[in-house]
C-alpha cells in the first residue's frame, strides 16, 4: 500500500486465542490489491514454527511460508495461501490482541510483487533466506521438503534472453516450473557471468535448468557463437567433497552415466564473499540436464545430512545470526538456527540470547602487514573496530625480528566474524599472500583447562573430526601450564571459513562441557 504501513481501522477485528493469549491483525488494503500472500510482522522471536504453522493452517491451505531477513529482534514472514479467500479470512481472523505482549502486524503483499523475480530484500550473495522447512523439534508428521535452491552461473550476454521481452520468458519459466527465480544482475558488476538462484522442488529446479540451457543454446545459435555452452552450478564448499566422493568415484559415475565432462573450480578461488565452488559440466544440453539432476541429488543429500547434524546440535553458532550478515550462500554456514531438541527456547527464528558472550581471539598477521591493518593515523583499525563492533588491539612485537604480530580481537561471535573476515580480506587485497594461495592465518583461543581433553577427544578423535569438517588445522599443545584463569591455548590454522567454523565448533564443545559441569 502506498503509504507504507498506513493502518486503517481493523476490519471485523476477529480475536484469536493461542495458549490463552489473544493476538490481533490489522488490515489496510483496498479490494483490488488483495492477494493470496500476506506478510506477518512483529512475531515474537521465540514463537515456535509449528505453533505458527498450526495457526496459519486454521484458515486454509498454506502453500509457502518464508522468513524475511530483518534487523529487528522480532521475526517477519511472508505467507502464501492457496486462495485469496483464505488469505482474507486469515487477515480478519488473526486480528486480535497480543501474543505474549507482541501484537501481530499483518498486511497484504500485492500480487505483482509476488511474481516479479528479484525480491526487494537482497543483500549480498544469498542474503535472502527462505525458511528451512522440516526442521521442527520432533519432526512434523508429514515430511516437508527442505528448500535447497539450484544456483547457476550464466554468461552475462544471455541474461537478457533468459528474462525475455518485458520479462515474459522468465515469467513463463517460473509459471511452468512453479519456481521462484532470482537473477542477480546487480552482482559483481562487469563480470562475465551472473549467478541465478532457482527456488523450487527438485523437479522444478531441473525443469527450470533445462529451459535456461535451451534458451542459452538457442540464443548462441542465433548469434552464431558456435561453441557449446557449459552448465555451471554453484555449490557451497562444505558440500562439494561429498559430491566428488572417495577418489572422485561419485563424480566419475555421473560423468559416465550422463556422457558429460565435469570439472570443479579450485579451492583457492574461495573468498570470504564467495564460499562457493563452480561445478562446470560440458556436453549436449540433454546430457548437461541429466547431469544436473544427479549432481543436485548428491548436493541435496549432503545438505540434508548437515541440517540434521545441526539440528542435533541445536545451534551451530550461539548468538550469531549469520543470515543477517548475508555473506553466505546456501550451505551449512548460513543455516538459520534451526530449532533443536531443546524445545521452545532454541526454537526461535533468531537466537533468543540477548547478550552474546564476549570472546577473545588472538590472530597472528605478518609483521609487514601491521601498517596496512592500522592504516594512516590509525584510521583503518578504527574503522574496522567500528564496523565489526569489536575492540582490536595490536600487541607489541615479541622481538626485533619477529615475523608475526598478534592482533587481539574482543567481541561477540558476530563481531569476531566481521573483524577477522575483514583482516583476512585486507591481507589478500594488499597482496601479502600470492594471488594463487588462500590467506591462511593462525588464531589462538583460550579454553578452560578442564575442557581441553574434550576438544582433543578420545585418542584425538574429536580434533581429527574437527580438522576434517573444517579443513583447518587444530592443535591443542600438550603439557601446557594453565594460566591464571585456568585456561589453555588452542591453535587454529586455516583460511577464513575454516578458521571460523573451527572456532565456533570449539566454543560449542566448551559450552557443552560447562553446562555439564554446572549440572
Amino acid at each position: 500500500c502506498p503509504g507504507g504501513d498506513a493502518e486503517l481501522p481493523a476490519v471485523s477485528a476477529g480475536k484469536v486465542e493461542l495458549h490463552g493469549k489473544v493476538m490481533e491483525v490489522d488490515y489496510s488494503v483496498p479490494k483490488k490489491l488483495r492477494s493470496r500472500k500476506i506478510q506477518i510482522r512483529n512475531i515474537p522471536p521465540h514463537l515456535q514454527w509449528e505453533v505458527l504453522d498450526g495457526l496459519l493452517a486454521q484458515y486454509g491451505t498454506v502453500e509457502n511460508v518464508e522468513q524475511v531477513n530483518t534487523d529487528t529482534e522480532t521475526a517477519v514472514v511472508n505467507v502464501t495461501y492457496a486462495r485469496k479467500e483464505e488469505a482474507k479470512i486469515a487477515i480478519e481472523k488473526l486480528s486480535g490482541h497480543q501474543f505474549e505482549n507482541y501484537s501481530f502486524k499483518i498486511s497484504y503483499i500485492p500480487d505483482e510483487e509476488v511474481s516479479s523475480p528479484p525480491p526487494p530484500q537482497r543483500s549480498r550473495r544469498g542474503g535472502h533466506s527462505s525458511r528451512e522447512r522440516g526442521s521442527s523439534p520432533g519432526g512434523s508428521s508429514q515430511p516437508k521438503q527442505l528448500e535447497f535452491p539450484l544456483r547457476m552461473l550464466v554468461p552475462t550476454q544471455f541474461v537478457g534472453a533468459i528474462i525475455g521481452k518485458e520479462g515474459l520468458t522468465i515469467k513463463n519459466l517460473t509459471k511452468q516450473t512453479q519456481s521462484k527465480v532470482d537473477i542477480h544482475r546487480k552482482e559483481n558488476a562487469g563480470a562475465a557471468e551472473k549467478p541465478i538462484t532457482i527456488h523450487a522442488t527438485p523437479e522444478g529446479c531441473s525443469e527450470a535448468c533445462r529451459m535456461i540451457l535451451d534458451i542459452m543454446q538457442k540464443e548462441a545459435d542465433e548469434t552464431k557463437s558456435a561453441e557449446e555452452i557449459p552448465l555451471k552450478i554453484l555449490a557451497h564448499n562444505s558440500l562439494v567433497g561429498r559430491l566428488i566422493g572417495k577418489e572422485g568415484r561419485n563424480l566419475k559415475k555421473i560423468e559416465q552415466d550422463t556422457g558429460t565432462k565435469i570439472t570443479i573450480s579450485p579451492l583457492q578461488d574461495l573468498t570470504i564473499y564467495n564460499p562457493e565452488r563452480t561445478i562446470t559440466v560440458k556436453g549436449s544440453t540433454e546430457a548437461c540436464s541429466n547431469a544436473e539432476v544427479e549432481i543436485m541429488k548428491k548436493l541435496r543429500e549432503a545438505y540434508e545430512n548437515d541440517v540434521v547434524a545441526v539440528n542435533q546440535q541445536a545451534n551451530l553458532i550461539p548468538g550469531l545470526n549469520l543470515s543477517a550478515l548475508g555473506i553466505f550462500s546456501t550451505g551449512l554456514s548460513m543455516l538459520p538456527s534451526t530449532p533443536g531438541a531443546r524445545g521452545a527456547a532454541a526454537a526461535s527464528p533468531y537466537h533468543p540470547l540477548a547478550v552474546p558472550s564476549q570472546e577473545v581471539v588472538n590472530l597472528f598477521i605478518p609483521t609487514q602487514a601491521v601498517g596496512a591493518i592500522i592504516g594512516k593515523k590509525g584510521q583503518h583499525i578504527k574503522q574496522l573496530a567500528r564496523f565489526a563492533g569489536a575492540s582490536i588491539k595490536i600487541a607489541p612485537a615479541e622481538g626485533p625480528d619477529a615475523s608475526e604480530r598478534m592482533v587481539i580481537i574482543t567481541g561477540t561471535p558476530e563481531a569476531q566474524f566481521k573483524a577477522q573476515g575483514r583482516i583476512f580480506g585486507k591481507l589478500k587485497e594488499e597482496n601479502f599472500f600470492n594471488p594463487k594461495e588462500e590467506v591462511k592465518l593462525e588464531a589462538h583461543i583460550k579454553v578452560p583447562s578442564f575442557a581441553a581433553g574434550r576438544v582433543i577427544g578420545k585418542g584425538g578423535k574429536t580434533v581429527n573430526e574437527l580438522q576434517n569438517l573444517t579443513s583447518a588445522e587444530v592443535i591443542v599443545p600438550r603439557d601446557q601450564t594453565p594460566d591464571e584463569n585456568e585456561e589453555v591455548v588452542v591453535k587454529i590454522i586455516g583460511h577464513f571459513f575454516a578458521s571460523q567454523t573451527a572456532q565456533r565448533k570449539i566454543r560449542e564443545i566448551v559450552q557443552q562441557v560447562k553446562q555439564q559441569e554446572q549440572k
